[in-house]
């Protein structure tokens, strides 16, 4: 069964062929392929165990090396049934991920943020981190504003995403837009290359399709 459209562009190892769901490492999420609004869409739930540190749910691409290029793809973030409001559905993209998947950069998005009635919440809805000593807490609190903004979201809802990553800048851009939503000159990562994978944090349930990679 095909890992719905995902492909990798030019000149990565995997260049224009799909992947499969045996292509995809979970660490602490579970993965499944299903229909979701139409669509067919991975999808990936939370299931850790015990008490997991933020950043630790991600499914890698294995056999897929990335320095510098553009990640697109769509993306429908949301919590588990059950969950508290304190989840907000964080669904993201990891890339120049280290072999063990406990290091990495990444961008993602709080889509129960985007239309809070709480205007500082709504400043918090697009997010970058560098795990793992730059998690979202400690960048708030030693960078305010720096490393996070706003973009209008819906829990739920496709959402289009695409990020640049060029040396030691990223940059994310939302819904199509022209100019991104958050730009980062200082990228915090160690690694100079690595794995790419799909992102979630604590309580999410989230969907993702139309994944490509190009260089």
């Amino acid at each position: 069964m095909k890992l719905p459209f995902l492909v990798l562009a030019c000149s990565l190892p995997l260049a224009a062929q799909s992947i499969r769901p045996a292509d995809l490492l979970p660490r602490n999420v579970a993965v499944e392929e299903v229909t979701f609004k139409g669509r067919t869409a991975t999808r990936l739930t939370d299931n850790a165990t015990g008490d997991l540190p933020d950043g630790q749910r991600i499914a890698t691409l294995k056999g897929v090396e990335f320095q510098d290029g553009i990640i697109e793809f769509d993306l429908a973030g949301d919590r588990v049934p059950g969950a508290s409001e304190a989840s907000r559905g964080f669904t993201g993209f990891a890339f120049r991920v280290s072999p063990d998947g406990k290091s990495y950069n990444a961008f993602y998005l709080r889509p129960y943020n985007g239309r809070s009635k709480d205007q500082v919440q709504r400043n918090h809805s697009a997010q970058y981190i560098s795990i793992p000593e730059f998690g979202w807490r400690k960048l708030r609190e030693t960078f305010p504003k720096m490393y996070e903004s706003y973009v209008d979201l819906v829990p739920g809802e496709w959402t289009k995403v695409k990020i640049e990553v060029r040396g030691n800048t990223a940059k994310l851009f939302v819904h199509g837009a022209e100019q991104p939503t958050l730009v980062i000159n200082d990228l915090k990562g160690g690694n100079p290359k690595g794995a790419l994978a799909l992102w979630i944090d604590p309580s999410s349930l989230s969907h993702f399709s139309n994944v490509r990679i190009s260089k």
